[in-house]
């Protein structure tokens, strides 16, 4: 599962929900609710970006709540990007950090996946 921004927190939440779910990939998606993060069997792939101060500052009660789960994640956040950074039709897109967030996106998915 992939997801962005509103995409993003269901590709989250979703994780919390199907235990048979292989692989989540969310793009600045806000974080699932802290007592459902346990509930997450499949790795994450998270990508924030660097200049979402909204979505960001839920980031170290998420990333508390993996760990104290024993959950498998990676993490980025792509530094002077706006939400949104992967949307090419917005003025926030950053051609940089889309093509390496998606790199590590397709990476992802052919390591959990195949």
């Amino acid at each position: 599962m992939v997801g962005f921004c509103w995409g993003g927190g269901i590709a989250n939440y979703l994780a919390t929900q199907l235990p048979d779910l292989r692989a989540a990939v969310p793009f600045y998606g806000a974080p699932p609710p802290a007592q459902e993060v346990a509930k997450i069997k499949a790795p994450l792939l998270i990508h924030y970006a660097g200049a979402d101060e909204r979505l960001n500052a839920g980031w170290p009660a998420f990333e508390a709540a993996l760990k104290a789960a024993g959950s498998r994640y990676e993490a980025y956040t792509y530094a002077g990007v706006q939400h949104g950074f992967n949307n090419d039709t917005t003025p926030r897109f950053d051609a940089d950090a889309a093509k390496l967030a998606w790199l590590r996106t397709l990476s992802f998915f052919k390591t959990h996946l195949s």
